[in-house]
């Protein structure tokens, strides 16, 4: 071997020893950045989903590649051996309907002389067929399409003694989502069923004087106030002094007593008299009858002037000061209003103070006429203070027979005890009326209402799929809603964090509409 071939096998040695170093330390390099990639358990999860999204696009748009051609009023069309249908979801209404227009050859063709018929099928209900009557250059449905409006629909048809079958699915509201992705967002999964509910009224109030335990201070009679000695806010007891006024009326009345009791003891005094000498048979009898008249008269008008003093609220007795009046509080309680000063000259038939027992007060409520069945004596409610925290509770004890003509309202009172003073007059409140517990068929969570097109809608579960249900609601409370129409009893729904999957829902039609 020459010189230059060892050379030249020497450097071929070294250069296949560098290839592999190289390759070897490629190999290394590219472990590690995997490794440095690989995704946590949770962006796994969230590449299942986006998985998921992907594979539904997909779908949707193999979908959109296969769309069925528009008709001449933008309706789906179908076409078989010359013989077409125009199918059209006709939604402008509140009553949506199926509409069809029929055609031969591409030509319109009179809608009676076909007969079809739509079998509507959805997740979770049974099959719905559909009849169609003629009206105006169309077949209609005889019977409103309710929803949800995502459906498989088949058509058969029949013309001039030949049958023709379509089909088409439509699809709304709906989306996938697997038992593990469900325990990963914590979306909890109930059945539609029986539930009892505690129906709640909320009313709006006002804190208000127990009418019954309130009494308005009128003087009764004209003249002039000397003093005042009570002011509002004040607390009184029954029988204490709040004002003094001098009357002229009063003074006439106790001129009135002072004479009848002098002519009582004048009566009393030839009475005696009379009766002795008759009895000792000095006068005849019938001047001693006519004493005896004249004391019983003598009796009546002292009486009468008694009676007359004690209808005004006024002492019998006044001492030198005939015209002294005294205004005395009727019942213990606070003055809650005055109107009286002094030197002011009264009428006798004003109001010059309120005297209010306060250790009970009224709420009273305003109720809608369409709620006035609702609202029965007995009922438990919780008053709620607007203006600051505080709360009680208290039963209805009166509701109005009469709805006002112009308000349309009736009026409900509650009695509340106020012994700490907590509650004022004039305080609005709201109050929450606990109407009777009923029980209903048909109920779901109040977790799992969302709201979409500005109605109630909850996800119904079937199978991996989730599709919008809009409701009917009727009575609820704070646990359940009672559902009138749009989910059957036994058909499961998302509950807690359904939320997430209005979310979903939200993501796959932005997808779509990309």
């Amino acid at each position: 071997m020459t010189t230059f071939s060892k050379i030249k096998s020497t450097l071929s040695s070294k250069q296949s020893l560098l290839v592999i170093i190289v390759i070897l330390i490629g190999i290394i390099l590219g472990n590690l950045i995997l490794q440095s990639n690989k995704p946590e358990s949770g962006e796994e999860e969230r590449i299942e989903q986006s998985s998921t999204h992907e594979e539904m696009d997909g779908h949707q748009h193999e979908e959109q590649a296969k769309e069925i051609p528009k008709g001449p009023h933008a309706g789906k069309i179908f076409n078989q051996d010359g013989y077409g249908l125009e199918v059209i979801l006709y939604k402008q209404n509140n009553n949506p309907e199926f509409r069809v227009y029929t055609y031969e050859n591409g030509k319109p063709l009179d809608p009676s002389t076909s007969n079809v018929m739509f079998t509507i099928n959805r997740l979770g209900h049974n099959p719905e067929k559909l009849n169609f009557v003629k009206e105006a250059d169309y077949l209609k449905s005889d019977k409103a399409v309710e929803e949800p409006h995502s459906f498989k629909v088949s058509i058969n048809s029949e013309h001039n003694g030949k049958h023709y079958q379509f089909a088409y699915e439509q699809l709304e509201g709906r989306v996938v989502m697997t038992d593990r992705q469900l325990t990963l967002n914590g979306v909890e999964i109930l059945t539609a069923g029986p539930a009892r509910i505690k129906s709640t009224l909320n009313l709006m109030g006002e804190i208000k004087l127990n009418a019954d335990k309130s009494v308005r201070v009128v003087p009764r009679l004209n003249g002039i106030v000397e003093s005042v000695i009570a002011n509002a806010g004040d607390k009184v007891r029954k029988g204490q002094l709040l004002a003094v006024v001098s009357s002229q009326g009063i003074a006439d009345q106790r001129s009135d007593l002072m004479a009848a009791q002098k002519r009582l003891e004048l009566a009393r005094t030839t009475y005696d008299r009379e009766k002795k000498l008759w009895e000792e048979k000095i006068s005849a009898e019938q001047d001693y009858l006519q004493a005896k008249q004249d004391l019983q008269e003598a009796e009546i008008s002292l009486q009468r002037a008694k009676q007359k003093l004690q209808s005004l609220g006024a002492n019998l007795g006044a001492g030198s000061n005939l015209t002294r009046y005294e205004v005395k509080s009727p019942i213990d309680g606070v003055i809650t209003d005055k109107q009286i000063s002094a030197g002011q000259v009264l009428n006798g038939d004003e109001s010059i103070f309120v005297v209010a027992d306060l250790s009970t007060l009224w709420a009273e409520m305003t109720i809608y006429a369409k709620d006035v069945n609702a609202v029965k004596v007995g009922q438990k409610v919780t008053v709620k203070a607007t203006a600051f925290e505080a709360q009680t509770t208290g039963t209805v004890a009166y509701v109005g027979a009469l709805v006002g003509e112009q308000s349309r309202t009736a009026i409900a009172r509650v009695v509340l005890k106020n012994t700490d003073r907590v509650w004022l007059p004039g305080l609005p409140v709201n109050i929450e009326l606990q109407a009777d517990e009923v029980e209903v068929p048909v109920a779901v969570s109040t977790e799992g209402l969302q709201t979409m097109d500005e109605g109630k809608v909850v996800f119904g579960r079937y199978g991996e799929y989730f599709e919008v249900r809009p409701l009917t609601l009727g009575r609820g409370d704070d646990k359940y809603v009672e559902v009138l129409s749009g989910l059957h009893a036994g058909e499961k729904y998302a509950a807690q964090n359904s939320y997430l999957i209005k979310a979903e829902l939200g993501k796959a039609s932005a997808s779509h509409d990309d």
